[in-house]
């Protein structure tokens, strides 16, 4: 903020002016959610942990990431058989880009232009330039496609696949698979690490986080849940993040209604935390202090301390959110 003031401002004045200037409002800081039963989009005050806006969007949204820039959102609108690409300022929505059939979940390249869109229906990856607005490959991977994960050099992306219980493993330069590898039935989320070193993948009834060494693909470590006086079969691992210095994975525990925390160094689960019923997804605030899980049965958001890992407040949303993008 730049303070325009004349040859005779007084000191009074010059106070004032400085004195608005140390209180201008910080920008807004806000969780958007998608509920995929009711077609919206839930936004989250993080100030305020109040639901301010709710935004009409294509049928059965899920998937949700921002450009770089936060300039744009992108919505993977399953039922609709497209990704809807928003101005987040206005809730219009600006385009749709092709994404093939039932586009569940994608990751945005680093490069910030092309998207890796899982197709359920069609057990394959799309790929699709946001810029020219064109797929620019389709590969084959395995029955029922859910997960997706690219790597921070973006050099490898990752689609999981339900039925084959397999990660495949992408080159992005040539856009072909150059390995395929076995996880526990049904997997629905892969992670890469910051460094890029390991690769993450949840399996839902297999009940297991698989750890891969990325650059052999070997396996390195297999993570079991346990929840006291949960039944096995309802401890289901589907989203999960790490925390900024990467000691931690949270990871959502469908059915079971818990969050766990698992030391990433380790892979000792560290805690489980009570949320809302069948938690899907999770995202952080800008500084990861407050993580903000989906509950889907439930229709809520729980928020939780991260430093406590105790939950603050659960606040309603719309029905069946999904997922959760910050936009800071």
């Amino acid at each position: 903020m730049l303070l325009h003031l004349g040859r005779n401002t007084s000191l009074a004045t010059l106070a004032t002016a400085l004195t608005l200037t140390a209180w201008a409002p910080a920008p807004a800081e806000e969780i958007w959610i998608s509920n995929e039963k009711e077609d919206t989009l839930s936004v989250i005050d993080v100030a305020t942990l109040e639901v301010i806006r709710t935004i009409e969007t294509g049928e059965r949204p899920r998937g949700i990431t921002f450009s770089k820039d936060y300039s744009v959102l992108y919505i993977c609108a399953s039922d609709s058989d497209t990704v809807q690409v928003m101005d987040p300022e206005t809730g219009r929505i600006l385009h749709d880009l092709p994404s093939g059939e039932d586009p569940e979940q994608f990751v945005l390249h680093p490069d910030d232009r092309h998207l890796y869109i899982a197709n359920e229906d069609d057990a394959i990856t799309t790929v699709v330039d946001t810029e020219t607005r064109k797929v620019v490959a389709q590969i084959d991977v395995g029955i029922e496609p859910e997960g997706m994960a690219v790597s921070p050099d973006g050099k490898i992306a990752i689609t999981t696949s339900e039925t084959t219980n397999m990660a495949h493993w992408i080159d992005t330069e040539t856009q072909m698979l150059f390995a395929n590898t076995l996880v526990d039935s049904r997997p629905r989320h892969a992670e890469f690490t910051a460094g890029g070193t390991e690769l993450w993948v949840s399996s839902e009834i297999g009940g297991t986080i698989t750890v891969f060494d990325v650059a052999t693909q070997a396996e390195k470590a297999k993570i079991e849940f346990e929840v006291q006086g949960i039944h096995p079969d309802r401890v289901q691992p589907v989203g999960f993040e790490f925390t900024g210095d990467e000691k931690t994975a949270f990871v959502a525990l469908g059915p079971s209604n818990h969050i766990a925390a698992v030391n990433a160094k380790t892979y000792e689960v560290e805690d489980y935390i009570l949320v809302g019923r069948r938690v899907w997804h999770m995202d952080f605030n800008t500084d990861k202090s407050l993580l903000f899980t989906t509950n889907g049965v439930s229709g809520d958001v729980t928020v939780v301390d991260v430093a406590s890992r105790e939950p603050v407040k659960t606040i309603k949303v719309g029905r069946f959110p999904w997922g959760a993008a910050l936009r800071p």
